[in-house]
């Protein structure tokens, strides 16, 4: 099927300028573009913001029954629809409908002075679409003639590279038919999978990627065998299946949290003593330990190398979608303790107070790059 790489992620927002706001001030996203009934998007006001590679879009509905209308009151601000871009939109759809894809959008194109671009849209998880883009002639015009480019609106940090995953939680039972799916479906491998236990609670988690290593999925399922925890309150506050964060990928973890906690990004907290035999758990770290202490910024190791990692806390009042950061130093998929982390990081943040949970020894198994 040919697929290059995330295009952009889509959020549902019950507001796109506020949502705007914070992407902007906080986290450093600059506006690209904007579109709305008078660019013929019929019902709905959708703000393109990017950063380096990552392009995200913020569309909220005017109706009650536009699609982010009905999305955002069943499920909060939220990341509705995942688009990759591949070589041939059409025949990507036809494919992918051929081999059991639910067919949402049949193939459009979207024509301009210098460029056309051809979309598409199938279901993926829950309520969460995939969108197929192909893009020829200017990269740079989003969408002809419904998405129009924006005046520069300040200058684009650089904090982030690229989106390097998506994490997904879904109900209990559902892992495996998700995964399934996914190889089935859209071509995807499994590439890891690990069971972690924490206070209690338990969860159990399948990494699947495409064949291009640029379309990352890490899907999460709550072990219903054990004490409600985390995921649990997620699928019950988002009403069912979504995106839980958004892993976004930078070339310098230090530089990134200290520029956007200055902005007023607010991480989820570490433990000092985490750090206490940090590399005789994952090897020497090329970085100053006492900086990594003071900005909570995780390491971990997988089979060819390191990555660091550090966690927001959730921007929505539903506590959410939140974001990653995370530095990959020749590190491929994630390493044992990646989601254990995220797991921990999460219940410091619920819990507020208290003692830090101890943790089960888990397994994990990587099973391919």
């Amino acid at each position: 099927m040919d697929i290059r790489g995330i295009d952009h992620i889509e959020l549902y927002v019950g507001d796109a300028r506020q949502a705007a706001f914070y992407f902007g001030t906080a986290v450093g996203f600059t506006l690209r573009g904007q579109g709305g009934p008078e660019t013929g998007l019929v019902g709905q006001r959708s703000l393109l913001l990017g950063q380096a590679d990552v392009r995200m879009v913020l569309t909220s509905g005017l109706t009650a029954d536009h699609p982010a209308s009905t999305y955002v009151s069943r499920h909060g601000d939220g990341i509705a629809v995942v688009a990759v871009e591949v070589g041939d939109a059409a025949g990507a759809y036809a494919e992918l409908v051929d081999r059991g894809a639910t067919p949402v959008t049949p193939p459009r194109t979207w024509t301009g002075a210098d460029a056309e671009v051809v979309t598409a849209e199938v279901g993926g998880f829950g309520d969460v679409l995939h969108r197929l883009v192909e893009r020829r002639g200017d990269r740079d015009d989003f969408l002809p003639g419904a998405i129009e480019a924006a005046p520069a609106g300040g200058v684009d940090p650089h904090l982030l590279a690229e989106i390097d995953h998506l994490a997904v939680c879904v109900p209990p039972g559902q892992l495996d038919d998700t995964v399934a799916l996914y190889e089935r479906v859209f071509g995807f491998a499994q590439i890891f999978e690990e069971h972690i236990e924490v206070a209690g609670q338990a969860m159990n988690s399948k990494v699947v990627q495409d064949a291009s290593g640029r379309v990352t999925l890490v899907l999460l399922e709550p072990d219903a065998g054990r004490r409600p925890g985390q995921i649990d309150a997620f699928l019950t506050e988002h009403h069912g299946a979504g995106v839980q964060h958004l892993g976004l990928r930078t070339d310098d973890i230090v530089g990134a949290v200290g520029a956007l906690g200055a902005r007023g990004v607010r991480f989820a907290g570490t433990p000092a003593a985490y750090y206490d035999d940090l590399e005789q758990r994952v090897g020497k770290v090329d970085a100053p330990l006492d900086r990594l202490r003071d900005l909570s910024i995780l390491v971990d190791a997988d089979h060819g190398g390191q990555l660091l990692q550090i966690f927001t806390e959730s921007m929505h009042v539903r506590r959410t979608l939140f974001l990653e950061l995370i530095e990959r130093r020749g590190a491929r998929t994630f390493g044992s303790g990646n989601i254990r982390a995220l797991y921990e990081a999460k219940e410091r943040e619920l819990a507020a107070a208290g003692a830090t949970p101890a943790v089960a020894v888990g397994t994990a198994q990587g099973v391919g790059a």
